[in-house]
């Protein structure tokens, strides 16, 4: 999917929504366990009800890994299911890979060339030839780790640093966003950055004012639509609010579908007011 296609759907929908299908077993409704794959009878059951509300879905790959071959096909059939009935939908397989060149080039055609991802959140650890592989795909995004909303974060991410160079301190984060431009663009690059991390955004902006942004961590983690898009949006909007346990789990019933596909309008409707 090419940014402009991204925007467009955006824009068309007035929501820059992110669901998150994140399915884990002990929260799953009871009734589904009765089917020969109640992951893929779960997601099926959210993306159909969520679809109209959101522009993106995004998979977390442990979910689906932990259950050995099975849930990888379960996977698979997911990122199907979406790009055969809601192919405008930009799908992102949250699996944070990063390694050496090569095993990242093998990473990348399994989910960009078979899977058929459109994005992939990568870890920029290693360094350039790390993450190099995945922008070689195209109308394909790397979606770049690089303030995250979690609470470890603050080991490292936000550590500051002095250049041998110049005696300007920055932060480590500060300096994955600025490296990482030398590798790719705001067509085929975004970065992950926590929704808690609010008020860091602002910094984030001046260095990426054009690149879109993941923003987990509004809704169960705690994080504010509001705060974010404060410091966030841009001309284009700019934004994908991730959301997960907040819509998937609304309910465990008979009407969990209803019960997301109704958080997820709450959502989207909370979003109109920014276009």
């Amino acid at each position: 999917m090419t940014r402009q296609e991204l925007i467009s759907q955006i824009k068309s929908k007035k929501s820059f929504l992110c669901v998150g299908l994140d399915p884990d077993m002990e929260k799953l409704p009871k009734h589904l366990l009765k089917e020969d794959d109640a992951i893929f009878a779960f997601n099926k059951a959210i993306i159909d009800a969520t679809h109209k509300y959101c522009v993106s879905f995004k998979p977390n790959a442990a979910f689906y890994e932990a259950h050995g071959v099975k849930g990888y096909q379960s996977l698979h059939k997911t990122v199907e299911y979406i790009k055969t009935n809601y192919p405008n939908h930009f799908v992102i397989v949250d699996a944070k890979r990063g390694d050496i060149g090569n095993t990242s080039a093998m990473y990348a055609r399994a989910f960009f060339q078979e899977m058929k991802a459109d994005a992939l959140t990568v870890a920029p650890y290693m360094g350039s030839d790390s993450v190099k592989p995945f922008l070689t795909y195209e109308n394909k995004w790397v979606v770049l780790l690089a303030l995250t909303s979690n609470e470890g974060a603050f080991n490292f991410q936000t550590q500051r640093i002095v250049h041998l160079s110049h005696p300007n301190e920055t932060h480590l984060y500060e300096e994955v966003l600025k490296t990482s431009q030398q590798w790719g663009t705001d067509e085929n690059m975004m970065y992950v950055i926590g929704a808690t991390k609010a008020q860091w955004i602002e910094d984030v902006r001046k260095i990426v004012p054009n690149h879109f942004l993941l923003i987990p961590g509004v809704g169960a983690q705690g994080g504010s639509l509001d705060e974010v898009c404060k410091y966030g949006l841009n001309k284009d909007i700019g934004l994908l609010i991730n959301s997960s346990r907040q819509i998937i789990y609304a309910s465990a019933g008979l009407d969990f579908a209803q019960a997301a596909a109704n958080e997820a309008e709450k959502v989207q409707q909370e979003m109109v007011k920014f276009f």
